[in-house]
């Protein structure tokens, strides 16, 4: 705590000491505070970058900047479509006007603002609350859709590139052996898969998916929403903003939001993927951002929904085999129950195929007419 009060001095005017610094949030990812000025100014988020993962924080910082900045001057165009409560995050300059603070170990930090009179969604609670979330990933994708994505780095490079994570799984399932049971379920589970898994990438390979900017990690836990009034104000989270495939997007979000046990459960027999939920998201989506879509991009919606929750299950269990480097767990079979948790949501997707395709017909016949 005192490296975090430390580096949460650098974001605030000299001669100002009496701050609270207090851990925020329940990321897997980076070190995340939150910091209560003494002098009454606006509280802000303070993050230590988990630079093992994020190789480049200065690439992270110029695509957030690059983002916000052009989301911001959409806004005030004052014509954006966009509901007057939306708000944008934006970094907050150190005192010496950089936007990473270095510390004697070498962790770098930064302050982002705090969303105000909002909470992180946190489960969904009904339909309202699905079409909230599909709304805000849609509102996002609108403001970026003419967002040339050359103009942002690829923070992690081959995030979404499942053959990547088939290759990196087979060296470490080599390396390290699992004869548990549950480890023999998802060896089974990845063998019947892997030859459909990059479905995706091939699609974007034969020029049938373009690349566009994407959010990468529209999770629940990154929308926030209107402590009163339960509507999505602001989706925040914004690393893994890159080039990419919409797609992506839309099936992580509906991975998070579709499965009511959610994600951190050992007990399988509650977790499905609701299609009443994925109904809800799309119209949602749909509102926000008509004509996002293109006509390709529905002819694989039902694969990106399939795809993502397989990814992430194979990259959790071969997190699990490499020792838990990535990943943070609370024991040592956590990343192995994450992953079963995915692979039990990708089985319950397979087996109601033909109503998540019929739904998906029906959005896109919304959203070719302009109507939701």
């Amino acid at each position: 705590m005192n490296k975090a009060i430390i580096a949460a001095r650098q974001f605030i005017p000299y001669g100002e000491s009496n701050i609270g610094v207090e851990e925020y949030g329940r990321g897997i990812i980076h070190d995340t505070y939150l910091v209560t000025p003494g002098n009454g100014a606006d509280r802000f988020i303070l993050q230590r970058l988990n630079t093992s993962i994020f190789l480049n924080p200065q690439a992270v910082m110029h695509n957030l900047q690059v983002v916000c900045d052009h989301i911001e001057k959409r806004m005030q165009l004052g014509n954006s479509g966009i509901d007057a409560a939306w708000q944008m995050l934006h970094a907050i300059p150190a005192r010496d006007g950089r936007y990473l603070f270095i510390d004697a170990d070498g962790d770098f930090w930064r302050a982002l603002s705090f969303i105000q009179g909002a909470v992180s969604l946190e489960q969904i609670s009904g339909p309202a609350a699905a079409r909230e979330v599909g709304r805000a990933l849609g509102t996002f994708h609108l403001l970026v859709s003419d967002l040339d994505p050359e103009l942002l780095h690829e923070t992690l490079p081959g995030f979404h590139n499942v053959e990547q994570y088939l290759e990196h799984y087979a060296a470490v399932a080599t390396e390290t052996g699992d004869e548990s049971e549950a480890g023999r379920f998802c060896q089974r589970f990845i063998e019947e898969r892997q030859d459909w898994a990059p479905v995706l990438e091939n699609a974007r390979r034969d020029n049938l998916l373009r690349l566009r900017v994407i959010h990468g990690d529209p999770k629940i836990t990154n929308i926030m929403v209107d402590r009163v009034t339960g509507k999505a104000v602001s989706i925040i989270d914004l690393d893994t903003v890159m080039p990419g495939l919409v797609l992506y997007d839309i099936g992580d979000c509906l991975r998070s939001c579709c499965n009511p046990s959610g994600e951190e459960v050992t007990d399988l027999a509650g977790v499905l993927f609701d299609p009443d939920r994925c109904e809800s998201v799309l119209s949602g989506y749909a509102d926000a951002a008509p004509g996002v879509l293109r006509h390709e991009d529905f002819d694989f919606l039902y694969d990106a929904i399939r795809l993502i929750p397989f990814e992430l299950g194979l990259r959790f269990y071969a997190d699990f085999l490499a020792g838990d480097v990535y990943f943070k767990v609370r024991n040592r079979g956590h990343n192995i129950e994450r992953a079963m948790v995915q692979f039990k949501l990708v089985a319950s997707i397979e087996e109601q195929e033909d109503r998540l395709r019929m739904i998906i017909a029906n959005y896109r016949a919304l959203s070719m007419t302009g109507r939701s």
